[in-house]
Parts: structure tokens; sequence; C-alpha cells
């Protein structure tokens, strides 16, 4: 390898498995009247605690939020006032968010109900128009696939995260934006770079590690621990002719569960004695499967047919 190559190689290397620098980096509304007051759950509240408080309560309930969660996972919010909290929910449905959505959203990520409209959450709205592209009325597709980016900081998370996947290759915005935004709410220096790492130290090369994760980029999301080493481990001793090709081709195996899928069906692929590539054995439905797996003895049977007929000795070699 040229010195010039040598070079190249190693800036990619250094590209694409190190922290990233990212680019650098109004709303108002009308507060909503309360409509808690004469909610016959009213009555029933504690007695001893404010009135303001005991809306907060019931609102969140009302909305299907876990109050007491909510208020153990958020404690900023005992002492948030009414009139912040209806200017985040008044803020949000402004955005395309149904009512019926917030109690799901909310109860996910609590520390939203306290968060600065203009500080936290324009930005993240601006983020997923202009960096994102995706239309306004789309908001509500994307939020709901992946709540965690409303309380996500834009400059710090959102940003950096998508100008390193952008890097290592991710081009399809539009693909990250509705089917994995949840790659936009990963650590870059905790999440991202060790899973790719920990690809490469299980032998593959850096190249094939960012190839099986384009692929498949659900392998960010996996657990190294509970996911890839024990399916790495059942692979190398149980599929695997010694190579690691047909991982590197179908990264998607990591995606199956080991105990109801892998395993089982592995074991009949054995029984069957007949070779199944990964995608043929994992991806196909039951019934497909199980019809594969019958063809195959009917074949099998017809074959020891022929040879104890002895009319194609060749086939019987």
């Amino acid at each position: 390898m040229s010195m010039a190559a040598m070079k190249s190689s190693s800036a990619m290397s250094r590209l694409l498995f190190s922290k990233p620098t990212p680019p650098a980096l109004e709303w108002e509304k009308e507060k909503p009247k309360s409509l808690l007051l004469k909610h016959p759950l009213y009555q029933t509240t504690n007695s001893n605690i404010s009135l303001q408080f005991k809306e907060k309560i019931l609102c969140l309930e009302i909305m299907g939020v876990d109050s007491g969660k909510a208020l153990a996972q958020n404690p900023s919010l005992r002492s948030a006032s009414l009139q912040s909290i209806h200017s985040v929910l008044t803020f949000l449905q402004s955005n395309g968010l149904h009512l019926n959505d917030l109690g799901r959203i909310l109860g996910m990520c609590p520390a939203l109900l306290t968060a600065d409209i203009k500080s936290d959450l324009v930005p993240v709205f601006q983020f997923l128009s202009r960096d994102l592209r995706v239309p306004t009325h789309h908001f509500r597709r994307v939020i709901n696939k992946c709540p965690r980016l409303l309380v996500s900081s834009a400059g710090d998370q959102l940003k950096p995260a998508l100008f390193y996947l952008q890097r290592l290759g991710f081009k399809d915005i539009r693909s990250l934006a509705y089917r994995d935004p949840i790659l936009l709410v990963s650590s870059v220096e905790r999440t991202l770079i060790p899973k790719l790492r920990y690809l490469v130290s299980l032998g593959f090369s850096e190249a094939d590690a960012v190839g099986m994760v384009l692929r498949c980029p659900g392998l960010f999301t996996f657990s190294i621990e509970n996911n890839f080493k024990p399916k790495f481990d059942y692979f190398v001793k149980e599929i695997s002719s010694g190579g690691l090709e047909e991982l590197k081709e179908f990264p998607q195996y990591f995606a199956f569960s080991l105990e109801k899928r892998i395993r089982p069906r592995h074991a009949l692929v054995l029984e069957s004695g007949v070779g199944f590539p990964l995608p043929l054995m994992l991806k196909t439905t039951d019934e497909e499967f199980t019809e594969l797996l019958n063809n195959n003895n009917k074949k099998k049977k017809k074959l020891k047919t022929t040879c104890l007929d002895g009319d194609d000795d060749d086939l019987c070699v």
C-alpha cells in the first residue's frame, strides 16, 4: 500500500471512529384557562395540598400520565406553574401533536412538562424542519416514532449525531427521520462509536463494520452484552463454517431472537440435513419455513428411493 493510501486509510479511520466536531448551531402562546376546576376527581384529591398542585395532578392523570412516576422522574414539576405546563401543551399541539398523543409522550418524557419553549423546544422543531427536512404536517409522525427527540438538545445531541451519521455514510435523511430517529438521540461517544468498535473487535474490518450498520441501522441500538455477545457466540460455535462473510452480508441476523427464532430454526435445519442461508432461515414466515423444510424432506425421500432402485447412480454418489 502506498504512503498516500495509508495516510488516507488512517484519516478515514480517525474520522469514523472518533468524536466529531459538529457545525455551529419564538414562539409564544396565550395561556389557556384551566379545564379542571369542575372535574369530579377534583373533590377526591387530598385537601392538604395546594389547589394548583391538585390541578397539576389531575391534568396529568386525565391525559393518562402516571402523576406519581412523572413527579418522581421530574422533581421540578412540583414547583412548575400550571400556566407554564399549559403553555408547553399548547405549543406541542400547535406543532401538530394531538391531545391523545400527549399521554404516551409525557409518560415517556416527563421532563418535557418543564421544558423551556424558546430554548428547549423551538430548536428541536427547527432541527426537524431545517436539518431533517420534515414538513410541519409530519412532525407528529416523527415525534410519535421517537418522543425522546423532544427532550434532546438540538445543539448538544441531535446535530452532532446527525453530523456523525452523515459522515459515516447515512445519506437518506428521510429514512433517518421516519424510520430510525432513535439514532439521533443516541450518544455518539457512548453508543455509536463503541458499537462500531465492538463489531471491529469481533473480526470485521472497519469498512465492513460501517457497511453492516448502514445495511442494518438497528445494530446501533442493540446491547453488546445481551444481544451481540450471545448471538455472535452461537453463530461462531453452531452456524458458521469458519468465516464471518454471512454475518457481513446479513447483519440483520442480530435483530432476530436467539431463543425464539435463531436456535429453534437452526435445530430444524440441522435435522433436515439441508443447509439454508441465514436470510432464508430467519426471514421467512413460519408457514414459509415449514414449507421449505417439507419440500426438502420430499426431495430427500425421492432421492433415497431413486438410489435404492438403482435408477441413477450419479445422484447417489
